[in-house]
């Protein structure tokens, strides 16, 4: 008798989807996100409709009728790297529910500030030694900077950033590590070596 019981509302769960995929064309994005809480279980980030829709359509028919198959979800895991990022991060959260949890964004954010902190001296602490000089060929010049203990030097004027350097010399903004990075690297690679 239970197992009836089991077998009508599986029925009638399956024939609701129809209906619940239509009422989501006429929810509002507030609507869209209280049901993606509802069926996800956490709340959404995203505000854009079109998304939100296309994600719930999935939810919903995945409870109703079941998510992927077991060969399916091997095939995933013969995929490894692969896959998406977050693909990754949810199979290993199934796999290994002791592992710590990933870092929250504040975390990223922290280790990224410590980076980009200053020294001990109040340099930045991403700069190679003072002394060094770094060389980029720009549009068939080559440009060279010396990093000083006050700033870097260039064509005999002393500058803030790498960064103001380098939009001195393309006339655009752009990140002076990111300008100068094949210089840096190969600062820091004999660095190591020595």
């Amino acid at each position: 008798m239970a197992m009836r019981g089991t077998v009508r509302a599986a029925r009638q769960q399956l024939a609701d989807v129809p209906q619940q995929l239509a009422a989501l064309t006429s929810m509002s994005v507030p609507d869209l996100a209280e049901k993606y809480l509802e069926v996800y279980g956490e709340p959404t980030r995203s505000r854009n409709r079109d998304y939100l829709k296309k994600r719930l359509a999935f939810r919903i028919q995945e409870l109703a009728e079941g998510g992927l198959s077991t060969r399916a979800v091997t095939r995933i895991a013969e995929l490894g790297d692969k896959l998406p990022e977050r693909w990754r991060m949810r199979q290993v959260a199934e796999t290994k529910p002791s592992a710590p949890p990933p870092p929250s964004a504040s975390d990223v954010r922290a280790a990224a500030a410590d980076a980009c902190a200053p020294a001990a001296d109040g340099r930045d602490a991403r700069l190679p030694p003072p002394g060094t000089v770094l060389t980029r060929v720009f549009k068939g010049t080559q440009h060279r900077v010396t990093v000083r203990e006050d700033g870097i030097e260039y064509e005999g004027q002393l500058h803030r950033s790498l960064s103001s350097v380098a939009k001195l010399i393309t006339g655009t903004a752009w990140n002076g590590f990111t300008f100068f990075g094949r210089a840096l690297q190969d600062v820091s690679s004999k660095a190591v070596t020595s």
